[in-house]
């Protein structure tokens, strides 16, 4: 079901997105992508060991970092951040003891990611000039 709503959300999110306009400016979808690494860093703070706190923190900086550099270099970068964040998902409960973390998160995440990150790369083809800056 968390994949699920994933999905719907994401296809919200990005095509209401498209269709009032906001992605047209280059900071859209590296903003979603700093807001949503920093949803780990929420959960330990919520739940886990300072320990946690600190290696979410990082985690979240590298992913913010690689958002600032698609914003200021190229948005492939952020459809990258987008999938390897999902894909992040998917493993995180093996390396990272996140009691924080909701059960359903993982999935939710993957797929919202996920989706976000092909709709930003469709975007990217489909229109031969970039992103406003």
């Amino acid at each position: 079901m968390e994949y699920l709503i994933g999905l719907v959300l994401s296809l919200a999110v990005a095509g209401s997105a498209t269709l009032i306009g906001f992605d047209r400016e280059r900071a859209f979808y590296s903003t979603v992508v700093i807001v949503i690494a920093s949803y780990y860093v929420l959960f330990a703070v919520m739940g886990a060991s300072g320990r946690t706190l600190v290696l979410e923190i990082v985690i979240a900086t590298g992913f913010a970092l690689l958002a600032v550099l698609g914003f200021k270099r190229t948005p492939w970068l952020v459809v990258t951040a987008l999938v390897v964040h999902g894909l992040f998902d998917f493993v995180h409960s093996r390396f990272i003891d996140n009691p924080g973390v909701p059960r359903w998160w993982p999935g939710f995440c993957l797929a919202f990611d996920v989706i976000v990150g092909g709709w930003l790369a469709m975007r990217l083809i489909r229109n031969s000039r970039p992103l406003a800056g």
